[in-house]
């Protein structure tokens, strides 16, 4: 069973929440500033006719932002005019490898996502809802904005920030994490998560004849750790500590093809805490022709066919190779699970075990018959 190459890669779309002064634009900037040759888009929703937040990146992003001011994304536009704003950073002239958009502090976030998964763009993907919460004010804010507990259930990511600042920053973790529900959850100050936990960082030398992010950030002099706290946060200028991270990532190589419905079992039950899953697998006999890249963020899914022919390796060093990246993740339990994915016959295939694997391959007029889709989410 040979499929097609769908086309070139798509570009990741990150949702970016929280209700006002989270830290959003913090992070943004730490991001940007931690890019690593990445060149990062941004969708910048402020609510108010002035754009502090887009004022905030726009010295770093310049004509990769996309400024949209005086309401809340979610109820300005719909499907199609997302895609309009999103086709002017996805264009192949933009360079741009991650979008992402910064909604207002007052946006729905599931409505976000909604129009994301419901894009007839063919050159994006939906790279996941990160929520950002204010360890520091989280009991006020839920009081003042229960459905903050929605929110939570729908991220893939939470970041929980200011932790520095809460008295009993500890509780409230163990709070964020039992509403949740299966989501990554990440312990910060000032922003600070590693951005691989997003986007895939590039080496500056791959951008040759283009000014990085981080040559512009050491041009400018101007460091994350003087970035405010969305609206009207404080400068924490001197604060040069280590990233509070608080991930973990497995890497995982196999000169064994995986065994497709074993893969897909070991996906669908994916653990509590798994945020992303990246790389190639061979499935051998099962398609001889194409490894299949991975593309798995939260819930979401997606496998893209390759031709073996266009990748520079021979017949005997074809190789499943795999990194998980998620915070709280049992790494020992992952790497025996995917042991056990490895093919018991791989010199022979199931006539129907790539199935499961196809459900997830988009097909070429853009659509994913059976994968994720905006009616999959909770109403």
């Amino acid at each position: 069973m040979s499929q097609q190459s769908p086309g070139p890669r798509q570009i990741p779309v990150v949702v970016l929440a929280g209700f006002l002064g989270s830290g959003k634009t913090t992070l943004l900037n730490h991001l940007l500033h931690r890019s690593g040759g990445t060149r990062v888009g941004a969708i910048v929703n402020d609510f108010g006719a002035i754009e502090i937040d887009a004022m905030a990146v726009a010295g770093a992003l310049g004509d990769s932002t996309v400024s949209l001011g005086n309401g809340c994304l979610c109820c300005a536009v719909d499907a199609s005019e997302l895609d309009v704003y999103l086709e002017r950073l996805a264009r192949p002239s933009t360079g741009i490898d991650v979008i992402v958009i910064e909604a207002s502090g007052l946006a729905e976030p599931q409505e976000l996502v909604r129009m994301l998964l419901a894009s007839e763009h063919p050159g994006i993907v939906y790279g996941g809802l990160v929520e950002v919460v204010d360890a520091a004010e989280f009991d006020g804010t839920r009081a003042k904005h229960p459905e903050i507990d929605r929110h939570l259930a729908l991220a893939d990511l939470v970041v929980v920030n200011k932790l520095d600042r809460a008295a009993d920053g500890g509780r409230v973790l163990g709070l964020v994490r039992e509403l949740a529900d299966r989501a990554a959850v990440v312990p910060a100050t000032y922003g600070r998560i590693d951005p691989e936990f997003l986007f895939d960082c590039r080496p500056s030398e791959e951008r040759i004849g283009q000014l990085s992010f981080d040559d512009l950030h050491e041009h400018t002099g101007d460091g994350d750790d003087h970035d405010g706290n969305d609206h009207g946060g404080d400068n924490h200028g001197g604060h040069h500590a280590h990233l509070h991270t608080g991930y973990d990532s497995l890497s995982f190589v196999s000169e064994q093809p995986l065994d497709p419905r074993r893969l897909m079992g070991f996906l669908d039950s994916r653990s509590e805490g798994l945020y992303r899953i990246k790389g190639y697998v061979d499935f051998g006999p099962h398609d001889a022709a194409n490894r299949y890249a991975v593309h798995a963020v939260g819930p979401f899914l997606r496998f893209y066919p390759e031709p073996w022919a266009d990748v520079d390796v021979d017949a005997d060093t074809r190789l499943t190779q795999l990194v998980l990246i998620g915070s709280g993740i049992d790494s020992d339990a992952l790497a025996k699970d995917l042991e056990g994915c490895r093919s018991d016959a791989p010199h022979t295939a199931d006539e129907h075990g790539m199935w499961g694997v196809l459900r997830y391959v988009q097909d070429p007029d853009g659509q994913d018959p059976d994968g994720p889709g905006p009616d999959d989410l909770p109403a």
